[in-house]
């Protein structure tokens, strides 16, 4: 089985538990993974490092016109949209003009959608440069990744590629003084000869307690459900994450298992 990237800058929409109908845009290039994670599970595959000084990023204003030929049409049609959603093949606060990008899409979501929200998936890696933190504080969902509750499991399962740490990531998060959402994915298996398990109840544990500091809206937990680089990989049952779940709710957290 293979990974795969996005083939283009606006995709969907599609139905997301989550989220709703969410339009997806993609800021980052369509022949290669752009991201300062190596994750184990990511559908894109490896981050490949020698591909960076390659990058092309399409312009703020090609995106635009992409978005608002989209939206024009999803109106027209009286399409139902609940998210504009920034994933695709990355890191998507990576792309060099981010923040003028969410102007513009807020400008636009008022235009079309004005009752849609707009969301980010992000790593939080790039939240040392105060505009990607300013843009983020623009929008409705700040969706952020932790998937780990300990420093030896971050960089097993996440592999940072600047040299950062667990908690310099948890202190950027901070940032946002709980006005976030935080997505965990569960995972256990095998890479490099190293065993990976952030379900452990010590691992939990930990996470648990980088939550309570956190003090998220929400935390979304899933696991693997896709192809992912490195093979050795299981996906952890439902019965585990709705365990899991519980936990979080336990110390007033709202959870949702997707």
């Amino acid at each position: 089985m293979e990974t795969h990237l996005f083939e283009n800058v606006i995709f969907g929409p599609i139905n997301s538990r989550r989220l709703g109908v969410s339009l997806g845009v993609n800021l980052l290039p369509l022949e290669s993974k752009l991201c300062n994670f190596d994750c184990v599970y990511c559908e894109c595959g490896w981050t490949d490092l020698k591909s960076f000084p390659k990058i092309h990023f399409f312009s703020r204003e090609d995106i635009k016109i992409k978005l608002k030929e989209k939206l024009e049409e999803l109106s027209k049609n009286k399409t139902d949209l609940n998210s504009i959603t920034f994933a695709g093949n990355g890191e998507p606060t990576m792309h060099p003009l981010f923040e003028e990008i969410i102007d513009d899409t807020i400008e636009l979501r008022n235009i079309y959608y004005p009752d849609c929200k707009i969301s980010v998936l992000s790593n939080s890696l790039m939240l040392n440069n105060p505009k990607v933190v300013t843009a983020l504080k623009k929008i409705d969902n700040r969706i952020m990744k932790l998937d780990a509750g300990s420093e030896t499991t971050f960089q097993l399962i996440n592999q940072p590629l600047n040299n950062r740490n667990l908690d310099w990531v948890v202190q950027q998060l901070k940032k946002f003084n709980g006005d976030l959402t935080i997505q965990t994915l569960f995972v256990k298996g095998d890479h490099n000869g190293a065993h990976i398990d952030n379900t452990t109840e010590e691992e939990i544990n930990n996470w648990l307690e980088i939550l309570k500091t956190l003090t998220p809206k929400e935390v979304m937990l899933y696991s693997i459900d896709r192809p992912t680089p490195e093979k050795n990989l299981e996906k952890i049952p439902k019965e585990k994450l709705m365990e899991i779940a519980k936990k979080v709710e336990s110390i007033g957290i709202n959870a949702i298992v997707n």
